[in-house]
C-alpha cells in the first residue's frame, strides 16, 4: 500500500525499490512537510525488523510523522532553519541529491499538443497548394504543414514523431473512396481523431499566354481527372488525360518544365504559387464536390456525448459475407445510423476455398469491411452494438471515435 500526500509542486517520475523501513519526504514550502509511507505485501518476509506486519508498519509510519512534526515545531521555536536529525539522519533525504543531474521531463513536456493547431506539425500528401494542405489548415489553423510525397510517408511521419498529426483524404462525393488510405489505416496503428470536409473547386491552369486550343495534354490527380471528365469533354478539348500524384504537383510540373502544350487541373491557390493562369474556373462536373479528410494521431481521443460523434471500425469474418446482415442488424436494432460501408480485399487471405465432393471446389473472395456510424463510443448503445458485432466476426478494430464535421454546407466556389 502506498500513500502519497498531495503536493502540486512535486513530480515523481522514477520508480525505486523500497524496503519496508524506507520513507521519503516531499516539501512544498519550508513550513509544510509531507511524509510518504510505503508498505509492500512481502514485508512479512523481513523478520526481526520494524514493520514485520502491516499493523506494525502503519504504527511506525505514524510515529515517524509525529517525530517530524514535533521536531519541526522545535526548530521553528529556536529560529533554526535547518531540520534536525530524525532517526540518525541529518535530513529526510535518504538518497543524496546531485544537482548536476539532467532535469527530468515533466508532465507538461509529455502532454499532447494544443487541440486548436498552435505549434502542431501536420503531415499531408502533396506539395504546397494541394487540397490536402487546405484541409490541414482547416482542421488545425496556424499549424506547420509538412508536405509528403506519398500517403504512406504521411503515416510514417506521425509514427516517427516527425509530425504530430496527419490529414489525409478517404472519400470524395464524386470520385468515391480513396482505397489506398483505407488499406493504410489497417496496416498502421494510428487513430482517427477527427474529420474535415472540404469543398473542392477545380481550375484549368496553364502557362501565361497559352490558349486552350494549343493544349494537347491535361494532367492531374486521378480523382481530379474523373471529377472533371464531363466538363473537359463539353469544352471540346482534344487532349490526352494523364494522371500524376497530386493536383498541385501537376501545376508545379507544368511551371517547372515550361510546358506550353500541357494544362493542369488544380486549385486557384496553386496557380498563384506557381505563376500559372486560370483558363477555366470551376470545371468540376458537379458543384457539390466535397472531399472528406480524416485527422490521424498516435493516441486516440476520449469519446464524449455532448456533441455529435462518429465512429469508424473495420471487421472481417471467417465465413465471408454471410454474416454481414447480422452485423448490420446490430446497429439497426439500436437505431444507429451508418454513414458508410466499404469492402476491401482481405490481403492475408484473399480467397476461401469450399470443397464439395459432388460439385467441386468453390472459390469465395474474402473481404474486410469498413463501417462508419453516427454514435460515440461513450454511448452504451454503441458499446453494446460492438459487443454483438464481435460475436459474429473473427477480427474487429475500432479505428477511431471522433467529433463529426458540422460546419455549414456551401457549394464549392473560388477562393
Amino acid at each position: 500500500m502506498q500513500a502519497i500526500s498531495p503536493s502540486p509542486n512535486s513530480t515523481l517520475l522514477r520508480s525505486k525499490r523500497f524496503t519496508p523501513h524506507h520513507y521519503q519526504r516531499y516539501t512544498t514550502t519550508p513550513t509544510r512537510i509531507f511524509v510518504q509511507c510505503i508498505h509492500r505485501p512481502d514485508s512479512a518476509n523481513f523478520s526481526g525488523v520494524v514493520g514485520s506486519n502491516r499493523h506494525d508498519w502503519q504504527s511506525s509510519c505514524a510515529i515517524l510523522a509525529s517525530k517530524v512534526v514535533s521536531q519541526k515545531q522545535e526548530t521553528e521555536k529556536t529560529g533554526n532553519a535547518d531540520l534536525t536529525a530524525v532517526n540518525g539522519h541529518k535530513t529526510l533525504d535518504l538518497v543524496p541529491i546531485d544537482n548536476n543531474l539532467p532535469k527530468p521531463l515533466t508532465i507538461t513536456d509529455l502532454s499532447p499538443a494544443p487541440m486548436h493547431g498552435s505549434q502542431l506539425r501536420v503531415a499531408y500528401q502533396g506539395v504546397a497548394g494541394a487540397y490536402s494542405e487546405a484541409a490541414a489548415g482547416k482542421a488545425y489553423p496556424n499549424c506547420q504543414a509538412i508536405p509528403c510525397d506519398q500517403f504512406e510517408v504521411a503515416f510514417q511521419a506521425v509514427e516517427l514523431w516527425i509530425a504530430d498529426r496527419a490529414v489525409l483524404p478517404v472519400e470524395n462525393s464524386l470520385g468515391g473512396s480513396i482505397h489506398r488510405n483505407y488499406d493504410l489505416l489497417l496496416r498502421h496503428r494510428l487513430h482517427i481523431v477527427g474529420e474535415v470536409q472540404l469543398p473542392v473547386h477545380h481550375c484549368l491552369l496553364a502557362l501565361p499566354g497559352v490558349k486552350k486550343e494549343y493544349l494537347s495534354r491535361v494532367i492531374s490527380h486521378p480523382q481530379a481527372l474523373s471529377q472533371c471528365e464531363l466538363t473537359l469533354t463539353k469544352m471540346g478539348l482534344n487532349v490526352v488525360r494523364e494522371a500524376v500524384d497530386d493536383t498541385a504537383g501537376a501545376a508545379e510540373f507544368v511551371a517547372t518544365n515550361n510546358l506550353r502544350d500541357t494544362a493542369a487541373i488544380a486549385s486557384a491557390r496553386a496557380a498563384e504559387l506557381y505563376g500559372l493562369e486560370v483558363l477555366a474556373d470551376g470545371i468540376q462536373d458537379d458543384s457539390s464536390n466535397v472531399t472528406r479528410f480524416v485527422m490521424l494521431a498516435r493516441e486516440p481521443i476520449i469519446p464524449r456525448t455532448d456533441r455529435p460523434f462518429k465512429t469508424s471500425i473495420v471487421f472481417a469474418h471467417d465465413k465471408g459475407t454471410s454474416t454481414l446482415f447480422k452485423v448490420l442488424s446490430a446497429f439497426a436494432f439500436r437505431n444507429i445510423s451508418l454513414t458508410k460501408i466499404e469492402s476491401r480485399p482481405h490481403r492475408n487471405r484473399p480467397i476461401r476455398l469450399v470443397g464439395d465432393a459432388n460439385v467441386g471446389t468453390a472459390k469465395h473472395f474474402e473481404y474486410m469491411f469498413y463501417v462508419d456510424f453516427e454514435a460515440s463510443m461513450a454511448e452504451v448503445r454503441a458499446q453494446n452494438a460492438l459487443a454483438e458485432v464481435q460475436e459474429f466476426t473473427s477480427f474487429l478494430r475500432v479505428l477511431g471515435s471522433y467529433p463529426m464535421d458540422m460546419t455549414p454546407w456551401s457549394p464549392s466556389s473560388g477562393d
